[in-house]
């Protein structure tokens, strides 16, 4: 278990931590909850060793491995699986090992030792991460150096899942994920054979695969015990409590104040009030809780438009003319509507993005755009793309010149950016704040049709609510691309498919979207005709590829023990051994050989398992 005791620890004279203490039981998934800035990423450093503590300690079992995603993987020729497979240093250092060792106990050691962490079927193990994070079977060939930054820290979270390190730590792990990563690393964390603490924004994956909230406020940690909703109504009820306790106390005391003032001057009434007076001086005051500033967005609202304000058919669209993204495009948008698009990444969103926000043209078909439209389009590179020399008021000023400083502060404001942050460089902001006039400059014009992909990426729990009332409130239509179930569920009310090179709408919910993403075997067509007889599916190719790897992988390391084994019978088949003033010697040799005999039963045992796994898979 993770045990923090009363620990201290202080930035620059700022205390983030005073006397905090929290125990982690071993297993547990858990959600770290908090303010922006509270000191939950300087949390994980202190629990790594990176950061010492001004008082205090923190304790794990000897031994235990600690892993997270410090950083995205370097650019090399190294392979992403080869990548991957490294994360795991023990079991490299084994293998390279196994390679060069001589001595037949040393060998039988780390055979056994293999064995035991499974690192046979490592391939397969780690194929079936990469797959789950976005990378097809071509991907996990390619060198790191063929991807970009943010592709690349999934290939780190690929690493570190794989090492399956006995404490993970993982800070917004979802910020690099497309919604199907997103789900898929839910579903994996909820399975996870050991401690999980993850900070997270995402309150569809805390609901999902935690089973505990560990909340850091005013500097102390408190551990809840469920799922973040769950955390969420015990907080709301204690602060309740605290606030009617305080109500309460305060009133007592006003009364006892009440009676000293009116009496202290008073002969016959002056030992009671003074005795009051004391009793005021000692009471030990309930701080009411206090009441966290109310996060907002502002939209401002558009004119309405005729409906449809965009309609294709028969269109085709891409980046290259003759070889179309999407085709047999047929679609309406009117200003009511609320549309979520969903598809597995690389399928083709983006591009529908893109051409719905007029930066590609079709290829083929008829568009019709309302002759007034005007679109708003967010996205997360526009956040890195922001000038962060300057301030968010120069960025107004530039974006609406002649414009009023006092208006542009208004507007500023209305997107919870104040005074203070509008005369601060971009480059000091936090990454919710760029977020922020990212969305403020995609909406200045009053949109009729706002297209937001990702746009939660950096934006705490408070703001994303704020966000979803925001899109409930305003009067456009909103196309929207975002790992966030959550947002999502609240906001969507149309959801379209974009799958096999065409975009079509997904007649089911999002969580039987989420079930069929998770689920190995495709969905039945709800026309499909029912058998007679249910057979059993047969496993996928790449199923049948890492299960034939593994089945290698087996056969050699059982031909590799039995070659050590022939050596060793040799050696006791050598007449002089037996000689009494080598005694000692026959009894090290006779260990050795049982030794490799044991590993050699694992061996054959493993090989005949995976022969097996793979005969029902082909059947």
């Amino acid at each position: 278990m993770l045990r923090i005791s009363e620990i201290n620890y202080s930035v620059e004279g700022r205390p983030l931590f005073e006397e905090a203490s929290a125990v982690i039981p071993e297993g547990h998934k858990v959600g770290l909850v908090g303010r922006n800035g509270a000191g939950k990423t300087t949390l994980f450093r202190i629990i790594r060793g990176e950061l010492g503590l001004d008082a205090g300690a923190i304790s794990l079992p000897s031994r235990a491995k600690i892993g997270g995603v410090a950083q995205e993987v370097p650019s090399s020729d190294v392979s992403l699986i080869d990548t991957v497979l490294a994360a795991d240093t023990e079991r490299a250092s084994l293998m390279e090992e196994a390679e060069t060792a001589t001595d037949p106990g040393r060998i039988a050691d780390i055979q056994a030792r293999l064995a035991d962490i499974d690192a046979w079927s490592a391939e397969g193990r780690a194929s079936s991460i990469l797959k789950g994070l976005g990378f097809d079977d071509y991907d996990q060939t390619q060198p790191c150096s063929a991807y970009s930054g943010g592709w690349r820290m999934r290939v780190a979270l690929a690493g570190v899942l794989f090492a399956q390190p006995d404490l993970l730590l993982l800070d917004e792990p979802t910020n690099y994920l497309d919604l199907e990563g997103a789900l898929w690393l839910e579903n994996y964390l909820a399975k996870y054979p050991h401690t999980v603490i993850i900070i997270s924004h995402d309150r569809g994956l805390l609901n999902r695969a935690v089973g505990g909230i560990l909340h850091l406020e005013d500097k102390k940690l408190t551990y809840y015990q469920g799922s973040y909703d769950q955390f969420a109504r015990q907080r709301a009820e204690k602060r309740a409590q605290l606030t009617a306790m305080a109500k309460k106390q305060q009133a007592r005391k006003d009364h006892m104040q009440s009676f000293v003032d009116r009496f202290k001057a008073k002969a016959s009434k002056a030992k009671q009030a003074q005795s009051r007076l004391k009793m005021i001086e000692k009471m030990d005051m309930i701080t009411p809780p206090e009441e966290a500033a109310r996060k907002v967005f502002t939209f401002p609202q558009p004119d309405e438009l005729s409906p449809p304000i965009i309609s294709i058919e028969g269109g085709s669209t891409g980046y290259t003319e003759g070889q179309p993204v999407l085709s047999r495009l047929n679609l309406r948008i009117d200003q009511d509507d609320r549309i979520a698009l969903l598809g597995r990444n690389g399928q083709g969103k983006s591009t529908l993005s893109k051409l719905l926000s007029n930066r590609l043209v079709l290829f083929e078909g008829k568009a019709v755009n309302s002759n007034k439209l005007r679109i708003g389009f967010f996205a997360q590179h526009q956040v890195d793309e922001l000038l962060i020399d300057e301030t968010p008021l120069q960025h107004m000023i530039a974006a609406r010149p002649g414009v009023l400083q006092s208006k542009l502060r208004a507007q500023l404001a209305g997107f919870g950016l104040g005074p203070d942050q509008a005369d601060t460089a971009v480059g000091r902001l936090s990454g919710g704040q760029k977020a922020r006039l990212s969305l403020l400059l995609a909406t200045l014009d009053a949109p009729h049709l706002l297209i937001l992909d990702e746009p939660t990426n950096h934006l705490d729990i408070e703001s994303r609510e704020a966000l979803v009332e925001a899109l409930t409130r305003y009067s456009g239509a909103v196309i929207l691309v975002s790992h966030d179930m959550h947002l999502l569920s609240m906001v969507a009310d149309r959801l379209w498919l974009v799958a096999d090179g065409t975009v079509k709408p997904y007649e089911d919910d999002l969580e039987a979207y989420r079930k069929m993403l998770l689920t190995v075997e495709k969905p039945v067509s709800k026309n499909a005709r029912p058998k007679e007889v249910s057979k059993p599916k047969r496993a996928n190719r790449d199923d049948i590829l890492a299960l034939r790897s593994e089945v290698r992988t087996s056969e050699a390391r059982v031909t590799k023990i039995n070659e050590m084994r022939d050596k060793l019978a040799k050696k006791l088949a050598d007449p002089a051994l037996y000689e009494k003033d080598k005694v000692g010697e026959l009894e090290v040799w006779n260990k050795k050989y049982a030794e490799v005999m044991g590993a050699l039963e694992r061996a054959e045992s493993l090989w005949m398992g995976a022969l097996e796994k793979l005969e029902t898979a082909q059947a």
